[in-house]
C-alpha cells in the first residue's frame, strides 16, 4: 500500500508515520564516531577508553567483534555520568561539531512529511544525547532509541538498558512503537542506509534505502525499493580555506581602518559606518560570496528601524551589514565580546550586550539601545537568539519587539537563505557561493500591545517561516513590486 507524501492523512483513520534511522540517514558519519574523534582531539579522551575503542573498532572490520561490542565500548566513556549531563554534552556536541554533518535532503524529507501530517519518528540505536537536540530542532516528538542503562543515584553504568536497537531489535521496536499510537506501517514510510536495516524498512510499505550499503542496495534493487541519494555537505575546497583566511584578514585590516578615522575625526560613529559600509563586503568579497539582494529599497524607507534577521551563521551579520550600509548598530549575546576578532570589532559598532542568564540586566540593556535608536541609529538583532543548527526558523524572542515598541520604530524583516550552506553553525570555513535576502515591508508596531504581543511576534515569524518555504514565489513577488 502507498501513500502520496504531499497527501494530508484523515486524522480519524490509523496514522501515516516516517522512520528516521540517524547515522548515515540524517547525518552524514555516525555521530558516536564523530564524537568520540571530538573528544579524542581534544585530549578528553583517556588512555585506557582511547585503547579499548580502537582495539574493538579494528575487531568489527577483521571480523573479531560485533558492532555491538564497539558500541559498548563507546558507551562505557560515559560511565558515571547524569543523564542531565550527557544531555548538555549533546546539545553542545550537535550545536559546534554534529551540525556540520546533517543532510540538506534528509530535512527536506522530514519537512515534507511534516507538511503532510505524519507522524515523524526517529529510530536509532544511536544514545539519547546523540539524537535529542536534532529531533528539537527539527521538531520530531518521537525518538525511539537505544537507553543506556542507570544506577540507583541515576549515573550511567556503561551498559544498555534493555537491548541495543540494531538490526531485528530496532525492527521490533518500530511495530511496537506502531501499536501503541495507531500508525498503519503499510502506509508509513522507513529511511535506512544500513545492512543491518533491512528488516527495519521491510517493516513499512514504503522502505526507502539510502546511499544504502552494498547489501542493502542488492535487496532493495531485488524488491524493487526506490533508493535515495542524500547529498553530504560540501567540504572545503582548496581555495576556501585561503578565501577565508584573506576574508576574515580583510575584515581585521577594514576594523584598523575604522578605528583610525574614528580617531581622526573622534567620532566613534565615523568608525561605526566605515566598518558597515566597507567590512561585510571585504570580506564576503574575498570568501567568494556573491549577495542577492530583494526588496533592498525597504531597508530605506524607514529609519531608523529595527531590522530583524534568521540567525544560521556568522555569515547573517555581514548581509545585514550589506543591505542597511550605515548608522546600524547590533545588540546580541554578552558572549560575543570572547570571540576572537569579531569581539574586538564589535567594539567599534558600540553594541548592546546582553547576558541572557542575568534577565534583570537584559531589560536594563534596552536603554543603550534606546539611547541609539534616540540618536538616529537603527538596531539589528536575531530574534531566535542564537545560531541555529539547520536553516528552519526557531523560535522569536520578543526582544526586538519591545524595542521597537518603546522606539516608537517599525520591524523591518530581513529573511537569509543559504547562509548556513555556506558556513554553518560550528565551522570556521567559508565556502564561496551565493547568499540570498529578502527585505520584507516594513512592519509598523505602533498600536501592538503586551496583551497581543505573541500573536503578533508568532505572526511575524512565521512570515519566515512561509518566505524560505516557498521563495522562488515569495522573491518572484518582491520583484515584481520593486
Amino acid at each position: 500500500m502507498s501513500t502520496e507524501l504531499d497527501k494530508p492523512t484523515d486524522a480519524e483513520s490509523p496514522r501515516v508515520a516516517a522512520f528516521f534511522d540517524f547515522d548515515g540517514t540524517m547525518i552524514d558519519g555516525y555521530s558516536a564516531l564523530v564524537y568520540l574523534k571530538d573528544r579524542l582531539m581534544r585530549r578528553q579522551l583517556g588512555p585506557v577508553d582511547t585503547v579499548r575503542l580502537i582495539l574493538t573498532g579494528i575487531g568489527t572490520r577483521t571480523g573479531h567483534a560485533e558492532i555491538g561490542d564497539f558500541m559498548r565500548a563507546g558507551l562505557a566513556v560515559f560511565r558515571g555520568l547524569t543523564m542531565d549531563e550527557l544531555d548538555e554534552i549533546g546539545r553542545k556536541f550537535t550545536g559546534s561539531v554534529l551540525g556540520g554533518h546533517l543532510y540538506a535532503d534528509a530535512v527536506e524529507r522530514i519537512t515534507g512529511h511534516q507538511r503532510a501530517g505524519h507522524l515523524v519518528v526517529i529510530a536509532s540505536s544511536a544514545l539519547p544525547f546523540q539524537v535529542d537536540t536534532l529531533a528539537r530542532e527539527l521538531g520530531i516528538q518521537h525518538v525511539i532509541c537505544t537507553k543506556p542503562a542507570l544506577d540507583a543515584e541515576g549515573r550511567c553504568t556503561g551498559e544498555v538498558d534493555g537491548e541495543m536497537l540494531w538490526g531485528k531489535p530496532k525492527a521490533l521496536a518500530v511495530q511496537a512503537f506502531a501499536r501503541e499510537h495507531d500508525v498503519d506501517l503499510d502506509a508509513s514510510f522507513a529511511y535506512g542506509n544500513g545492512d543491518e536495516d533491512v528488516e527495519f524498512l521491510s517493516c513499512v510499505g514504503n522502505p526507502r534505502p539510502v546511499n544504502p550499503e552494498p547489501e542493502l542496495a542488492a535487496i532493495a534493487a531485488a524488491r524493487g525499493w526506490p533508493v535515495e541519494t542524500f547529498t553530504p555537505r560540501s567540504t572545503p575546497s582548496v581555495l576556501d580555506l585561503p578565501r577565508t583566511a584573506a576574508a576574515y584578514a580583510g575584515l581585521a585590516a577594514t576594523g584598523l581602518v575604522a578605528a583610525g578615522l574614528g580617531l581622526v575625526n573622534r567620532s566613534r560613529r565615523v568608525a561605526a559606518n566605515t566598518m558597515v559600509t566597507v567590512g561585510g563586503d571585504v570580506m564576503l568579497s574575498l570568501a567568494g560570496i556573491e549577495i542577492d539582494v530583494v526588496g533592498e529599497q525597504h531597508a530605506w524607507s524607514h529609519r531608523p528601524a529595527v531590522f530583524i534577521f534568521n540567525h544560521q551563521s556568522l555569515l547573517d551579520p555581514l548581509v545585514v551589514f550589506r543591505i542597511v550600509q550605515r548608522d546600524i548598530t547590533p545588540i546580541g549575546k554578552k558572549e560575543v565580546t570572547r570571540m576572537p576578532l569579531i569581539g574586538q570589532l564589535s567594539w567599534l559598532m558600540n553594541p548592546a550586550l546582553i547576558d541572557r542568564a542575568d534577565v534583570k540586566q537584559a531589560r536594563a540593556a534596552l536603554r543603550p539601545a534606546l539611547e541609539r535608536l534616540a540618536d538616529g541609529y537603527s538596531i539589528m538583532i536575531a530574534p531566535e537568539g542564537t545560531r541555529s543548527v539547520t536553516a528552519r526558523v526557531g523560535t522569536f524572542k520578543k526582544g526586538a519587539f519591545h524595542l521597537a515598541i518603546q522606539g516608537g520604530v517599525p520591524v523591518v524583516p530581513i529573511i537569509i537563505r543559504n547562509s548556513g550552506e555556506l558556513m554553518w553553525r560550528g565551522s570556521n570555513t567559508m565556502r564561496a557561493g551565493k547568499l540570498e535576502a529578502l527585505v520584507a515591508p516594513p512592519i509598523p508596531v505602533h498600536n501592538w500591545s503586551l496583551r497581543d504581543l505573541s500573536e503578533r511576534v508568532a505572526e511575524v515569524r512565521q512570515l519566515y517561516v512561509e518566505t524560505l518555504d516557498n521563495w522562488d514565489d515569495a522573491v518572484a513577488r518582491a520583484r515584481s513590486v520593486t
